[in-house]
C-alpha cells in the first residue's frame, strides 16, 4: 500500500526530483502539488480524506509553509504533516512542531531520513 502525499514546493526541479525519489524508494503516490500557501491550504482542507502525508516547504512563491501547518492542525488521525526546508534552524524546527508538524527535514542533508520516514508511515 502506498502513502498518498501532497507536496507544497515552489521549485519545479526540487518538486520533480522529490516526487521521483519518493515514488522509487518509499512507494509514495503523489496526489497533488502546490507552490503557494493559499493553494496548499485550500487543497488540503477540501480533500480531507484523500491524503496521508503533506510535505511542505517553508518559503513559497506566495505565503509560507507555517500558514499551511496552522491550517491543518485539526486533520484526521494518521494524517502527517512534514516540513522539508533549507531553513532547518533549531528555532524553526521548534516553531513547526508547535504548529503541528510531525517531522522536519533539511532539504540538503536529510532526504534519506525523509525517505525512511515515508517508509515507516507506510508500515503503520
Amino acid at each position: 500500500m502506498s502513502v498518498r502525499a501532497y507536496i507544497v514546493e515552489d521549485s519545479p526541479t526540487i518538486r520533480e526530483n522529490l516526487i521521483e525519489t519518493l515514488q522509487e524508494l518509499a512507494s509514495v503516490e503523489p496526489v497533488g502539488m502546490a507552490d503557494t500557501e493559499r493553494e496548499g491550504r485550500q487543497w488540503l482542507s477540501s480533500h480531507d480524506g484523500q491524503w496521508d502525508l503533506a510535505i511542505v516547504d517553508l518559503f513559497l512563491r506566495e505565503g509560507n509553509g507555517l500558514g499551511i501547518l496552522a491550517a491543518c492542525r485539526k486533520r484526521r488521525p494518521g494524517q502527517r504533516m512534514v516540513v522539508l526546508s533549507n531553513h532547518a534552524t533549531r528555532d524553526m524546527r521548534t516553531r513547526c512542531h508547535q504548529l503541528g508538524a510531525d517531522a522536519f527535514f533539511d532539504k540538503s542533508t536529510e532526504i534519506d531520513a525523509l525517505v525512511d520516514y515515508c517508509v515507516a508511515v507506510q508500515d503503520h
